[in-house]
């Protein structure tokens, strides 16, 4: 059985490597076309919201749903993380995946609806940040991708 827990801090010279590897998702380097301007793109339209679960094949399950309901563009599921965090008076340390999720900032309700209703956690971690500028080509994928609620 799969223990609860509640992510206290998740820090950012954690988060930073994990980004940066996963750029190729984010970022297209065989393109000349220009950031995102305020002129073209409304920031925060869309986000990446952030999922921890206990394991790959966990992960992707809870992926391959997102996608298929087009709750979700993209998700990356980044191996080999360890969270240290306090439950019930306790402070653990254990193997976890990460999984980072483009999506809609409009349809974020309803992605956390579906990630709390297939993750084998009682407290899952869902946190987002939206998205404030970006490739304008991968930018536009995500919208055609994720249908505006």
């Amino acid at each position: 059985m799969i223990t609860s827990k509640v992510i206290l801090a998740f820090s950012v010279g954690v988060l930073a490597p994990v980004l940066f590897s996963a750029s190729r998702c984010l970022l297209s380097t065989t393109t000349t076309t220009a950031m995102a301007s305020s002129a073209s793109y409304t920031p925060g339209t869309h986000s990446m919201a952030f999922v921890t679960a206990p394991s790959q094949e966990v992960a992707k399950k809870i992926a391959g749903g997102l996608v298929k309901n087009k709750l979700a563009a993209c998700v990356n599921i980044i191996p080999n993380i360890i969270s240290v965090y306090e439950w019930k008076e306790e402070i653990n340390e254990d193997p976890e995946v990460l999984m980072m999720i483009k999506t809609r900032t409009s349809r974020l309700e309803e992605l956390t609806k579906y990630v709390r209703e297939n993750h084998p956690y009682d407290v899952c971690e869902v946190i987002s940040s939206k998205i404030d500028q970006g490739n304008q080509p991968y930018l536009d994928w995500i919208s055609k991708i994720v249908p505006e609620k």
